[in-house]
């Protein structure tokens, strides 16, 4: 019986001395040791070393001289080890322990995707990645900027696309708008850019339009303010009007910077051969004055020529000389111009200095006149006239 007492407190014994032995060895922990070395296989001193579990640092130690680290007092499990250093890059592996580890060395520079599983190694000798076909779920991989929530590189390219397809649809919608505020001034500057048509009126009035209908009677005429509809009797003529897109004058290369363009040509005024102008303001009664009576008509011949004719009066006092009518023609908008001239077919006058003539005007008489403007004289947008004699008696 005390023989019996006795053994059963000697193994008890020994079993605790045995929990305490296993306790003091596990609670100690393992150690993960190696050396960092560069692309060349020389050590690289004062390399970060980091030790992770989870996505959080375990250990954190610096490379000794030598390139050598060991972290201690590590548990058993799945980690990942990062490598650094500012000049040779970064490197890091997975690695499983059981038991204390010696990778040996570690090369930097090397990008590891999914990382390698060490399951040990030697000093002396260099570590060569291997990849495995499982991951612990507990261990955290790097993650790529699409995975971590930022937009992808054709994302960034679709909105960049549809930003400047934006940008285009606004820009030629811009510029259309700007054609048509274009367009809209030359009409108000220049009619004829839409209404060709110049309708002039015996009243002295022109319409600038289009002629929709027309018959014997009236026209009907499409202008600026609406539609008017016009008596065929108070129409003196229509001119059709060409519009010529403006040719841009050329300027020699060496005088470019000093030119300066001409001015604008003025209409040209008839010349007048009266000696005394101021004698027209006179009475009736000691001086000619000279009018239109009616209108000028126009007409065309089978060749083409253009035939003004019209009578001319004298309601004043006194013989008219030489008595003419100056027709100055408006060849475009742009200010240029030829003059015509044509002498009223009146009585005959003999003077002293023998010159014979028919375009005298007796007081009270009326004359004739026709004007032919041959058809190499070329297009005209308008006319205005001028009547002037002289006074010999």
């Amino acid at each position: 019986m005390t023989l019996t007492k006795s053994l059963q407190k000697r193994f008890v014994f020994a079993i605790a001395v045995f929990l305490f032995i296993g306790a003091f060895a596990f609670g100690k922990g393992v150690t993960l040791s190696g050396i960092i070395v560069d692309s060349d296989g020389q050590t690289v001193k004062k390399a970060t070393v980091t030790l992770l579990s989870g996505g959080e640092v375990v250990k954190e130690d610096n490379t000794s001289r030598k390139g050598k680290f060991k972290l201690k007092k590590l548990d058993l499990g799945d980690y990942v080890l990062q490598a650094s250093h500012k000049e040779f890059g970064s490197a890091e592996m997975i690695i499983v322990l059981s038991e204390n580890k010696d990778i040996g060395k570690f090369s930097l520079g090397l990008e590891v995707e999914s990382g390698p599983v060490v399951e040990g190694g030697s000093e002396g000798s260099t570590l060569t990645p291997t990849l495995t076909a499982e991951v612990p779920s507990t261990l955290t991989l790097p993650q790529t900027a699409q995975a971590m929530g930022s937009p992808s590189k054709d994302f960034i390219l679709n909105e960049l696309n549809f930003e400047i397809k934006k940008l285009s649809a606004e820009f030629k919608h811009l510029s259309q708008e700007m054609g048509d505020l274009k367009a809209l001034s030359k009409m108000w500057i220049n009619p004829l850019t839409i209404y060709s048509k110049e309708i002039i009126l015996k009243n002295g009035s022109t319409v600038f339009g289009k002629i929709i209908y027309q018959d014997d009677k009236s026209l009907k005429v499409e202008t600026l303010i609406g539609y008017l509809i016009i008596d065929r009797a108070q129409v003196v003529r229509i001119v059709d009007n060409v519009i010529t897109e403006d040719t841009q004058e050329y300027i020699p290369e060496q005088i470019r910077e000093s030119y300066t363009p001409p001015p604008m040509p003025k209409l040209a005024r008839p010349q007048y051969t009266s000696p005394n102008n101021s004698m027209r303001d006179a009475s009736a009664k000691f001086s000619a004055n000279c009018v239109l009576v009616g209108n000028i008509s126009e007409k065309k011949d089978s060749q083409g020529n253009i035939i003004f004719t019209g009578e001319i009066k004298n309601i004043g006092g006194r013989r008219s000389d030489f008595v003419k009518v100056d027709f100055v023609f408006r060849k475009n908008w742009s200010g240029e111009t030829k003059t015509l001239t044509t002498f009223v077919k009146g009585s005959y006058n003999t003077f002293d200095t023998g010159i014979v003539s028919d375009a005298s005007l007796l007081p009270g008489a009326v004359g004739q006149f026709d004007l032919y403007v041959p058809q190499g004289f070329g297009a005209f947008i308008g006319y205005s006239y001028v009547i002037d004699w002289e006074e010999y008696q």
